[in-house]
């Protein structure tokens, strides 16, 4: 077996179940699920008949790089909605089973271990070159670690704090750093903060990308989950900056949270040809294919803004909902975009957010997530530590049940305190 695979952290979810194996949950209640991110809205119908219409095409292989249609689809999309001028649907886009197999796959194949004529060995003692570096937010997607585990390089974590607006403060990455490194991953919208990237910050990094020649690799899955203005997206600044050709810039997205088809396991990488060309090569020696009515039905999503646009209008109101009726009790954020509370957890709870997420199961039978198992210790500090995460996946109804249940909780606590 790869050695490697005993470095890997359990991931956050197990860590919340052994947490939470000798509790018992508030049985006088129904179980309300705010701890994973997977959408509970009703994916689109039409999607749905397209798919259904289309199983007997299940008895023929997909091509790797999915269909001319597929690809010229989301180059159409991409084009509308970053203001791209140009997106070669042939070279430039790659559909993929899901962003979190493409992520994974990704590292894999793009960090190089004889890279020694671009990359200068931070210094050491043995003068010896180091592991590659893959940067990070913190907290973050674990899938970023885990893929730069395997692929035998040095995660690099850049805290994402209040003091940043909850971004990672990437002008502090000490040049040592920056030279070793192959490939920094951004999540904008941020997964767990709501925190979104501006085109001054992608223009910081992009230069950067540029003196140091390491890829950048966007995870924009929650893109179009916003509120007020669409997110600015890596492509789009690139294009700003008269870079057509996206040099060493990636960007992921899926149907996942957009249309609420997780289970269709559809996204898409685009970018960087130069990339994508050797990427797709990995990729069919990994079997990994779009099967064909998955495609057609995706297509359908791509080419519809309605359905985009109703999800929106749900999660905003679920927002407002929370705000004005928790929001003198909670220390409550509004993210930028995304579907995520990173909320602070009340002193009632020492802000301690373990204590803070057993409580919310056992006196309110409703799962929620720790903050620090989304994130890693360093220099002695966790910044995930004292925030739990909550998706308001679950819906409206549900939303009204678990503040008032919340209510209740955070009374009963400041009495037993007081």
């Amino acid at each position: 077996m790869n050695n490697n695979l005993m470095r890997l952290h359990p991931y956050p979810f197990a860590k919340m179940a052994t947490l939470l194996n000798n509790s018992t949950p508030a049985t006088a209640y129904t179980e309300i699920k705010l701890g994973i991110g997977e959408p509970k809205h009703k994916p689109p119908t039409f999607v749905l008949d397209v798919l259904q219409e289309n199983l007997d095409k299940l008895c023929r292989y997909p091509t790797t790089s999915g269909s001319f249609e597929l690809r010229q689809t989301i180059a159409h999309w991409l084009e509308k909605r970053f203001f791209l001028h140009h997106v070669d649907a042939n070279t430039e886009v790659l559909p993929v089973m899901g962003t979190r197999e493409a992520i994974f796959s990704f590292v894999q194949a793009v960090v190089n271990h004889n890279d020694n004529t671009t990359h200068q060995a931070i210094d050491n003692a043995d003068d010896k070159p180091c592991d590659p570096i893959v940067v990070m937010p913190n907290p973050f997607y674990q899938i970023y670690e885990g893929a730069a585990i395997i692929a035998q390089a040095t995660p690099y974590f850049v805290p994402c704090v209040l003091g940043n607006d909850f971004k990672g403060n990437y002008r502090a990455v000490p040049k040592a750093v920056w030279q070793q490194t192959q490939l920094l991953f951004i999540c904008s919208p941020n997964n767990p903060t709501g925190s979104v990237m501006t085109m001054e910050d992608w223009e910081f990094l992009i230069r950067l990308s540029d003196q140091y020649n390491f890829i950048i690799a966007s995870d924009e899955c929650y893109s179009e989950l916003y509120f007020d203005k669409a997110p600015i997206g890596l492509l789009q600044a690139c294009a700003e900056l008269g870079r057509n050709d996206f040099k060493n810039c990636v960007v992921f997205h899926s149907l996942s949270k957009r249309s609420n088809l997780p289970g269709l396991r559809s996204g898409f990488i685009a970018g960087d040809e130069t990339i994508l060309k050797p990427y797709l090569q990995y990729r069919t020696y990994q079997g990994c294919a779009m099967p064909i009515p998955h495609q057609l039905a995706s297509i359908a999503a791509w080419q519809d803004e309605k359905h985009v646009a109703h999800n929106r209008a749900l999660y905003q109101e679920k927002f407002a909902l929370w705000m004005t009726e928790l929001g003198e009790l909670l220390d409550l954020r509004m993210p930028e975009a995304g579907f995520y509370f990173w909320i602070k957890v009340p002193e009632l709870f020492d802000g301690d957010d373990e204590v803070f997420v057993k409580a919310l199961y056992e006196q309110a039978h409703i799962h929620a997530l720790a903050g620090r198992y989304l994130s890693r210790e360093v220099d002695g500090e966790n910044p995930g530590q004292g925030y739990v995460r909550i998706a308001l996946v679950a819906s409206v109804d549900e939303s009204r049940e678990a503040i008032e249940r919340i209510r209740k909780l955070l009374t009963a606590q400041a009495k037993l305190v007081s």
